[in-house]
């Protein structure tokens, strides 16, 4: 499987509102800004997000979009087969495939595209956005450590 843009941008744009989270509501315009994603494409991803129920919007002067739940419950996974579909390496590991392939039942190598995906499934699952600000720390106190001032 290979993430594609839908899927990048919509790992930024839900990280920025994890970053933010509890600020209230955040313009699209914002965090198409700084994310450095096109706005009309945002728009896009973020009704797929919202019918998923990853976020929710606020109309009005003040309005914009936030998180449906706290950065901690929502996993990487979601947004990922929200916006990218089923997590899956090859067709032949989706739910019901068994109903396109006449070698189902006896092909060796579904078991190594079963066990890629379910290695992919438990990374994506188990990183929530709560691990990516974590990881966005840690990274940041890394560099600051190399700085010197004079």
């Amino acid at each position: 499987m290979r993430i594609s843009t839908r899927g990048e941008y919509g790992v930024r744009a839900m990280f920025d509102l994890a970053v933010h989270y509890g600020q209230g509501p955040i313009a699209l315009k914002v965090i198409a800004e700084r994310q450095a994603i096109s706005e009309h494409y945002l728009e896009q991803l973020m009704g797929n997000l919202r019918k998923a129920g990853l976020v929710s919007s606020v109309r009005g002067a003040q309005g914009g979009y936030q998180l449906a739940s706290a950065p901690e419950k929502i996993p990487v996974g979601d947004i990922i087969r929200t916006l990218e579909g089923p997590i899956a390496p090859m067709d032949c590991v989706e739910e019901d495939a068994s109903a396109g392939c006449r070698q189902f039942e006896r092909c060796a190598t579904r078991v190594l595209w079963e066990r890629l995906r379910d290695s992919m499934e438990q990374v994506l699952d188990t990183t929530t956005l709560e691990t990516l600000i974590e990881e966005g720390m840690r990274l940041r106190a890394k560099d600051d450590s190399f700085m010197y001032h004079i």
